[in-house]
Order: structure tokens, then C-alpha cells, then sequence
């Protein structure tokens, strides 16, 4: 089913299939670099587990998805999922360029037809986050695991632990009265904050053993990477795209540059990112 059948209904599809599809698209290497750690950490996962046939859940522009095809070289292959087309389309030519033994698969994970029973292990960076019907993507993700299959995801824990993340919009917000703001429990970045929502949504969706642990991880970007950053990423950096009035749009960068000074140490921005480790396992068939 294409995703442009979602796109009328469904606010994430539409909002990956355009402005912030194609804001990751153009910072993907920026991008890449920063979320560097959370990467090795699955790849580890992946390698304590002994998967062989991963899907690497919200897989963006395929990054996590071909370090775990290299991890596993010629014993097994890694599927990467995404509702987005414009990512998928990247993490597609970018497999073909390494010839990894990695697939995408473009779709509504919530709804996708997996075959059943065909992975042994399930991941994600940060791509869990976003389901408007979180039981139905996990109940669907379990069908496509097989028994005794890992589940480990990476998810943000909430807005307050992780000040970094939210210091453009508030630095912003008194230039920008039309910036939207975020819905504790909506799909977005912070949907996974509450540990007890997320067990519940795992349990109830039949997954078994039901492990969340705090992570703290230290991340860096480039300082010279930090306005594009500013300008297309985020709730403040979607506003900027449509922002015609260039004063004031020269405005909210310097406005929130300085805000990130804090952060800057010499040529490098640096920040903790305060997360969880979900883990959970399918019952055995």
C-alpha cells in the first residue's frame, strides 16, 4: 500500500513524506555523526543477541540499518523500515553503493504486512516514537518476530532530562507566536518518556519480558554544523522553512544560536542525551 493513502489521516506520514523528510534527507551526514553512539550500541546489541534477520525499526536514511548489515557481513541481513519515501529512498542508494546485505522496506509499520515469524531480532534509534497507534505497531511488530525474538529499542525519556533538545524552541518561542506546541503523550520525539506508558504499551501488545533502563549518552556535532541544525530541524527549524520574512528569520538564528552557547566547547557541540534501552522478547512460538 503506498503511503500517500495515509497522508490525509495520518499527521506523521504526511510530515515525514514532506518538510521533515526532507530536512533529514539534507542533514543526514550532520545527523549520522551525531547519533554515531546510539548506533554502536544496537550494533552491540545485535552481537550479544546473536541476531541474524534484523529489522531496524523507523530506519530513516538507513544508517543503523547498514552498520548492522556490515556487523553481520555474509551470516545474516538487516531490513530497515520507514514510513518516510524520501529517507528511503537515500538508505536505498546508499545500500546499493556499499552492496550490504541490507533491504528497506517503505511503509506504515503500524500496519505493514511483515511475513510472520521471519526476524529474530527487532531495533530501532529512535524510531518508535512516532506511532499514532503504538499497541498496533508493536502487536504487528511481534507477529513478524519469531519466537524468543529480542526486541531493543532506543527511545528520548522526557523533555526536562534532556534540555539540549528543546533549547531552540525556547529560546525562539517569544519571536515565533505561531510555534506549535508539544503534546505530552503525542507522537513525536518525547511520546516515550513515561516508563510505566511504555511497558504498558509493550505488555499489552503480547511482548514478554519488559526491560526499560535509563542510558545517558554523550553526543557532538560540529560546531560548524550547528545552524543547519537550528534551521531545519525541530519544531523551530519546520517553522524557519516557511518563514518568508528574512529579518526576522535572520533574527530567530542569532536569537537561538547564542541560546546554544552553553554548548559549544571550541569546534564542537557537546550534550547528553538522556534515553531509554527498551528491551522485550517474544514468547516463544
Amino acid at each position: 500500500m503506498k503511503i500517500k493513502q495515509y497522508t490525509e489521516d495520518n499527521e506523521q506520514a504526511a510530515l515525514w513524506n514532506g518538510r521533515a523528510g526532507r530536512a533529514w534527507v539534507d542533514a543526514q551526514e550532520s545527523l549520522d555523526r551525531l547519533f554515531t553512539p546510539f548506533e554502536h550500541l544496537l550494533v552491540n546489541e545485535v552481537r550479544t543477541a546473536h541476531g541474524r534477520r534484523v529489522l531496524d525499526v523507523g530506519c530513516g536514511t538507513g544508517a543503523t540499518t547498514l552498520a548492522i548489515a556490515r556487523a553481520l557481513g555474509t551470516e545474516g541481513g538487516c531490513t530497515g523500515a520507514d514510513i518516510s519515501e524520501p529517507m528511503i529512498a537515500v538508505a536505498r542508494a546508499r545500500a546499493g553503493r556499499e552492496g550490504a546485505p541490507a533491504s528497506f522496506v517503505c511503509g506504515d509499520v503500524q500496519r505493514h504486512p511483515f511475513e510472520p515469524a521471519s526476524f529474530d531480532m527487532i531495533v530501532s534509534r529512535f524510531g518508535v516514537m512516532f506511532f499514532d497507534s503504538p499497541v498496533q505497531a508493536f502487536s504487528n511488530l511481534l507477529n513478524a518476530a519469531k519466537g524468543g525474538a529480542k526486541l531493543r529499542a532506543i527511545a528520548w525519556r522526557g523533555a526536562a532530562e534532556n534540555p539540549f533538545m528543546t533549547t531552540a524552541e525556547r529560546a525562539a518561542a517569544p519571536l515565533l507566536p505561531n510555534l506549535p506546541a508539544r503534546k505530552p503523550g503525542a507522537p513525536g520525539q518525547f511520546a516515550f518518556a513515561d516508563r510505566d506508558r511504555v511497558a504498558s504499551i509493550l505488555e499489552e501488545s503480547g511482548w514478554a519480558g519488559v526491560d526499560i533502563r535509563p542510558i545517558d549518552v554523550e553526543c557532538t556535532l560540529p560546531e560548524s554544523d550547528l545552524k543547519g541544525y537550528i534551521t531545519r530541524l525541530g519544531p523551530v527549524g519546520l517553522v524557519l522553512q516557511d518563514e518568508t520574512d528574512e529579518r526576522r528569520r535572520a533574527q530567530v538564528v542569532a536569537t537561538v544560536r547564542a541560546a546554544f552557547e552553553p554548548y559549544v566547547r571550541g569546534s564542537e557541540v557537546r550534550f547528553t542525551a538522556a534515553c531509554w534501552m527498551i528491551g522485550a522478547e517474544a514468547p516463544a512460538a
